[in-house]
């Protein structure tokens, strides 16, 4: 069934349903989170001195929070099952929300129509991803074995698959598929051969085409890298991934890519007993298709291998292509990931120096919002002690005493206003009094009441006493 609104060919993308299904009620319409609310600082208040900072200096970046809020987001869609034709429940796992927006359902990789669901399951509370191959009926139950092998490969550049089962819920044979699920991601052909990149491509009339409209060679090269170690490892323990597809290849983060369908190949041909070594040579002369294909942009690009070759030349470093060439050349004597990696040798490095570097900035980002965290807990401790209405039999319990020193300096912190009345909003204050409550320093304050009759000079280091002992006095109730 295709979803109004839809994306072709958008497997694992952000969901275009604007419905969220919500137990014992109608179809409600979605209300998208504020992504434009999110924009970076203005060039006239971004150029300060150097013991200065914008708001945004104290939070993640832009992007990220809103990368972030996506995902949390998508992993959160649902909808109706009775609507859309699906089960309830299946196996352990339920809320199913389809993921393949795709509207025809080819049968061209696996010979069978297949289909994609995002899950929740009922055991451990977390979402998967289910992969449905359509109308296909086990005849021999040793071939759900086959799934153990890969049940034990965990790595980075390979959706991990937990389980697999048949089942009748769909109203046929299905044969079902657990892996891993990341959400908003794409598959490669999305990203470089979809509707959205054929359009960024797409050539004015009368302008000649220029390297902007090729892939960039750092990113053919690390995503060469990252589908090799995952060869790597798929073949150090006897297997072959048997699907080196351009759709079937995640695109998890920004040139992070992941070779996804694991396994399934094993258990639709388990009958036909194929030859594993001979498997492994093909997954090396597939990624040096899929590598052709990439570089030249175009997916029949192996059609015609000498006219691809000269494109390449044309675009690319001699490495580039002489490793491509290698790849699609006749394995005599048999080819070895471990030769290929000898090759890509300077080029890991490369990858290795920047996914160092995109670690530092998540770092950095994780430092900020760190800070943001000691915030949320003073915060708290204010909101438990603050207009409490009654505590111990005193009903004026936060409004005596050490509480109403907390009171005052909650009013000094939110509640000025300038010379005109005005409400004060200024976060950089709340930010700065926070910072030093938290530390505990020091530093003396004017607290004034709300009749202007009285004041009290404290210090950070009396005021953060004040909360500690109104806590513990609290937490000694429960």
């Amino acid at each position: 069934m295709s979803i109004p609104g839809a994306v072709p060919g958008n497997y694992y993308a952000e969901g275009s349903m604007n419905n969220y299904y919500f137990q014992g009620g109608g179809t409600m319409v979605q209300q998208p989170l504020q992504y434009h609310l999110y924009n970076t600082p203005l060039p006239h208040v971004s150029n300060l001195s150097p013991h200065q900072k914008t708001i945004h200096g104290f939070f993640i970046s832009d992007s990220l929070r809103e990368e972030l809020h996506r995902k949390n987001e998508m992993i959160l869609q649902t909808v109706n099952a009775q609507e859309y034709g699906l089960p309830e429940e299946l196996h352990e796992y339920h809320s199913l929300y389809p993921l393949d927006l795709t509207q025809e359902k080819s049968t061209e990789v696996f010979g069978y129509q297949s289909s994609v669901y995002k899950c929740m399951c009922s055991v451990d509370g977390r979402t998967y991803a289910l992969r449905r191959i359509e109308g296909f009926r086990l005849t021999n139950e040793q071939a759900m074995q086959t799934i153990d092998g890969w049940r034990r490969i965990k790595h980075a550049n390979i959706v991990s698959i937990k389980e697999a089962f048949t089942s009748k819920a769909f109203g046929d044979h299905s044969l079902i598929f657990v892996y891993d699920y990341h959400p908003c991601s794409k598959t490669l052909y999305d990203v470089h051969f979809g509707p959205q990149a054929q359009l960024a491509s797409q050539v004015v009339v009368g302008v000649p085409k220029t390297s902007d409209h090729i892939i960039h060679e750092r990113i053919l090269w690390s995503y060469l890298i990252q589908l090799t170690s995952a060869l790597k490892k798929i073949h150090s323990v006897g297997l072959a991934a048997r699907l080196i597809d351009p759709t079937k290849i995640l695109v998890t983060g920004k040139n992070r890519i992941r070779l996804n369908c694991c396994g399934v190949m094993d258990m639709l041909t388990f009958d036909s007993a194929p030859n594993v070594a001979h498997l492994q040579q093909d997954d090396i002369l597939n990624l040096g298709q899929l590598m052709m294909t990439l570089a030249c942009k175009s997916l029949t690009a192996t059609h015609n291998i000498s006219k691809s070759v000269e494109y390449i030349t044309q675009h690319y470093s001699q490495d580039l292509k002489n490793m491509i060439l290698y790849l699609m050349s006749q394995p005599v004597p048999m080819k070895t990931v471990d030769q290929i990696i000898t090759m890509l040798g300077p080029r890991v490095l490369q990858e290795i120096n920047d996914v160092q570097n995109a670690n530092d900035i998540l770092e950095s980002d994780l430092g900020r919002e760190l800070e943001n965290g000691r915030l949320v807990r003073l915060l708290m401790k204010f909101g438990f002690i603050n207009e409490r209405p009654e505590f111990d039999m005193d009903p004026a319990w936060s409004e005596t005493g050490d509480r109403y020193i907390i009171k005052l300096f909650r009013d000094y912190v939110f509640h000025q206003v300038d010379e005109a009345g005005l409400p004060v909003l200024d976060v950089a204050h709340v930010l700065t009094c926070l910072n030093k409550l938290d530390a505990g320093v020091d530093e003396k304050i004017v607290l004034m009441s709300r009749d202007e009759l009285s004041c009290l000079i404290v210090s950070y280091r009396e005021i953060k006493a004040c909360i500690e002992s109104a806590f513990r006095d609290l937490s000694k109730s429960k």
